[in-house]
């Protein structure tokens, strides 16, 4: 089979990786619009159980991703002056540019032909293929051509964020919440690499038109952040993207749907089929793992159709609880003020919570009480278990 993948982040080097695992007949190349190495972002996130998952799937690139990899074990809040510490949250992160380069190194070594600086538009002669993967972001230019086909719907976020870099090296997953003259503004930090970290801050609109980030400068909006994140950074610099000039990058996030995932022998993966608020850490995962079903789907003797129609239907429902979580997640820092006069360690507790459908519903120190007493049951905890993700697929559903 000829499959052209459009873009070149991790869901289209991974469905390479796997196709060409799979059966080295397969003529595969992806294509990739920037140049080598040239990528937005810094540290990704995954959990233990993914690490397990790719082993399982192609063990060369989990050895590589498993080796450049830094771990934490523990969640830090920082709220106004209070610090509260919670131990046992296991993650790992990777740099975004390493994790390319080694899902790009492996994939050229099973005989994927990878090209950058080859951007592919509608009507390109490259889409000529037996299989064409729109693997090109959430604000992919070929799921565009056919929105209409796809019933693409983009959600835009209420709140502000930017995606920034630090050199302090965060050692356990970390949250800021500052309250200035405007509003609340809070980071998201984790290290990456052993000499940097993500920072990822978010307000909520008026905070970032009232404290000038609408009109400031990059350099400019860097040095009133470090000012305001100072106690958490330590005096580190936060730095940002050097690929783009003017103001600093503050986006909406974008909440991508689509009703269907396919159209004749073109296909969606990754972000170009749908995304999921940055605040669960599952986007990268979420990638690779429409790779590992598409790859799995495309084994299917019947065609082309039964397998696409096969893996959307898997990943749709896969998605949901996920889905589900991630619009709670993101509804909870859009509604800060709910939570963060609580005491540091209940706010940090619900900060925890912040995927149940329940919790924008129930006062929030009723909220804390009622989870810690089921907490201390077995057979309550259980019962929470199954009962969340079956209320998160009505509420999905209405």
């Amino acid at each position: 089979m000829k499959v052209h993948c459009v873009g070149g982040g991790p869901a289209a080097l991974y469905l390479a990786i796997l196709l060409k695992s799979q059966d080295p007949r397969h003529d595969i190349s992806v294509f990739e619009k920037n140049p080598e190495g040239a990528t937005y972002g810094w540290g990704v996130t995954y959990w233990p159980d993914m690490l397990d998952t790719l082993m399982e799937h192609d063990a060369p690139s989990a050895r590589g991703i498993q080796e450049h990899s830094v771990r934490w074990s523990d969640g830090v809040a920082h709220v106004r002056d209070l610090t509260t510490v919670h131990h046992g949250d296991e993650g790992f992160a990777i740099g975004r540019h390493r994790l390319l380069r080694i899902l790009t190194e492996r994939a050229a070594s099973l005989g994927v032909q990878v090209n950058f600086d080859r951007a592919v538009a509608p009507g390109d002669p490259l889409l000529d293929a037996d299989l064409v993967v729109a693997a090109d972001g959430a604000r992919s230019a070929l799921r565009e051509r056919y929105a209409d086909h796809f019933g693409t719907r983009v959600a835009p976020g209420r709140n502000r964020f930017v995606w920034l870099g630090t050199t302090k090296v965060f050692r356990s997953f970390t949250f800021a919440f500052v309250e200035t003259g405007h509003g609340w503004l809070w980071c998201y930090a984790y290290g990456f690499d052993g000499q940097h970290s993500t920072c990822i801050v978010e307000c909520a609109p008026d905070t970032w038109s009232g404290l000038g980030f609408d009109t400031l400068e990059r350099d400019d909006a860097l040095r009133l952040l470090e000012k305001l994140l100072a106690e958490p950074l330590e005096g580190h610099p936060l730095i940002g993207r050097t690929d783009v000039g003017g103001p600093a990058q503050w986006q909406h996030f974008r909440t991508v749907t689509n009703r269907v995932w396919s159209r004749g022998n073109m296909v969606l993966l990754g972000d170009a089929a749908h995304t999921t608020h940055y605040s669960i850490g599952a986007g990268t995962t979420l990638a690779m793992q429409d790779a590992m079903a598409l790859a799995r789907a495309l084994r299917d003797p019947a065609g082309l159709a039964p397998a696409l129609g096969e893996y959307e239907r898997v990943r749709k429902r896969a998605l949901l609880p996920l889905q589900s979580a991630a619009r709670h997640s993101a509804g909870w820092y859009e509604n800060l003020t709910r939570y963060v006069d609580l005491a540091p360690h209940q706010m940090f507790a619900l900060l925890g919570q912040r995927h149940s459908p329940l919790l924008p519903y129930v006062p929030p120190q009723l909220y804390y009480r009622v989870d810690r007493a089921i907490d201390r049951t077995q057979s309550l905890r259980s019962f929470k278990r199954w009962l969340g993700p079956r209320i998160a697929r009505v509420l999905q559903n209405k």
